[in-house]
């Protein structure tokens, strides 16, 4: 009888707990198409997209280019899946896989979200406080981040960070209205970038110029680099489409707007890092992002201006995805306070890639490490709606303890066994040569990761309902 009692009152804390996500109604479907096609674009064209053309420069103009084409359709064709997901339930990404992980195994995703977020905002803003330690170097004499300084590094941080909680101050209507007008920011600079570059170099000599064997990278990895750029915005997908007001916003416009904000900004990042190598006689990839080769090519302290509100609509997206996240760990949590936690925790991570000895160093591990755990989560997440579920999710038992979703204790172990071995796969292609150096690795072990997840539901699913 007491036993039976403490299980009953711990199902009881634990449904009230996992009771508070609702789906949105449609009045709160608000956002045009237009709306969806500013988001993905202002959250793909900012500094960060511009210093990943930069970084897979080193592959050369043909490689990197037929690469960066390729991964972002494939990509993006993810995000419109996903997407459609979140316009269909009317849940935010974190939510849903509650369905394929289980209530509580969801918190597995839930925690990688909230720390890739935040890491990608962190990201963001470092790049961003590096535009603002150059102007202080041309306003105040300051000593650049570039060339050794931090003290305009460091408060350049704190400049952002203000930026960046007041563009989520008002939740998903203040990011609407930052990406409206980034967009046009946006389409002014990288006009002004491609001519700035063309006046110094032909597309030609671009062409022609080719990375010194020891910095050169093959095209498997910078399909991996790039495949972990574009499928961190997989996992927020829904968070922004779930307020779409058409299908097609919320799948079509959203897989169009985050492949011109990538195709403009990696572009250009490719183009000028290349052109400013060709003009120099020298290629750096540490000197890869946007202020540094905005500099060289003298563009001035309205282009490092045009950098720093960039990042801004880019990190409102990352911000609102780790809020997200959070909220579904912490139902009590309003999205609001969410955001702020977010954006206070992602200034104090904007510090540590002082303690690398290059940025590019630090960003290189980051990636690495979203790629291992993002691609097999996406692919178990989705195949368990579009083949295991058929593209039915039932909204009412997302949040039932002990419900449909519940699993074994609040677990989905299938999900999990395969995202781990899929995790495994990652490390494991790394060292197969003909793979990792030629397609990548981060799409085979999706396939494979996927793949698992269907067999394995298949052969032991009503072991685990």
């Amino acid at each position: 009888m007491v036993r039976f009692f403490l299980i009953n009152t711990r199902r009881k804390k634990v449904a009230k707990e996992f009771g508070q996500i609702q789906a949105i109604g449609k009045n709160q479907r608000t956002m045009s198409n237009w709306d969806m096609f500013a988001t993905w674009i202002g959250a793909n064209a900012n500094n960060g997209t511009w210093y990943i053309g930069g970084v897979i420069a080193a592959a050369g103009m043909y490689t990197a280019s037929t690469t960066l084409i390729a991964t972002g359709i494939m990509s993006y064709i993810f995000l419109a899946l996903a997407s459609y997901m979140g316009y269909k339930t009317g849940l935010p990404m974190m939510t849903l896989t509650r369905a394929s992980f289980g209530l509580k195994g969801s918190f597995g995703p839930s925690i990688i979200n909230l720390v890739q977020f935040i890491g990608w905002a962190a990201a963001n803003t470092f790049i961003a406080a590096i535009s603002i330690s150059v102007i202080f170097k041309d306003l105040f004499n300051w000593t650049s981040y570039a060339d050794g300084g931090k003290t305009g590094l460091v408060v350049g941080i704190v400049i952002m960070s203000l930026l960046h909680l007041a563009s989520i101050s008002l939740g998903e209507k203040s990011v609407r209205m930052i990406e409206r007008v980034g967009i046009l920011l946006v389409i002014v600079f990288v006009i002004w970038e491609a001519i700035v570059v063309f006046q110094h170099v032909s597309l030609d000599q671009i062409f022609e110029w080719q990375p010194p064997k020891s910095v050169r990278i093959s095209s498997g990895e910078a399909v991996d680099i790039l495949a972990a750029f574009n499928l961190a915005w997989v996992t927020a997908s829904s968070d922004f489409s779930r307020f779409a007001k058409k299908k097609s916003g919320g799948t079509g416009w959203s897989f169009l707007g985050a492949n011109v904000g990538l195709f403009s900004f990696a572009f250009i990042g490719l183009l000028a890092t290349i052109g400013t190598a060709v003009m120099n006689q020298s290629f750096d990839p540490n000197d890869s992002d946007p202020s540094t080769i905005a500099s060289k090519l003298g563009l001035g302290i309205i282009a490092l201006l045009v950098i720093v509100i960039t990042s801004t609509t880019a990190n409102a997206v990352n911000l609102m995805a780790a809020g997200s996240a959070l909220t579904n760990m912490w139902h009590k949590l309003k999205l609001t306070p969410a955001l702020w936690i977010v954006t206070l925790i992602a200034t104090l991570v904007s510090f540590i890639p002082l303690l690398f000895a290059t940025f590019l160093d630090a960003f290189t591990v980051f990636l690495d490490y979203i790629g291992m755990f993002l691609g097999p989560e996406i692919a178990v997440f989705l195949v368990d709606y579009y083949i295991i579920r058929k593209g039915q999710y039932e909204i009412s038992e997302i949040t039932k303890v002990s419900g449909k979703y519940w699993y074994h204790g609040g677990v989905n172990w299938l999900a999990i066994a395969s995202w781990a071995i899929g995790i495994m796969l990652y490390f494991s292609l790394k060292s197969v040569f003909w793979v990792s150096q030629t397609i990548g690795v981060t799409f085979v072990t999706m396939l494979l990761s996927g793949l698992i997840y269907y067999v394995l539901t298949k052969v032991f699913g009503k072991y685990v309902k």
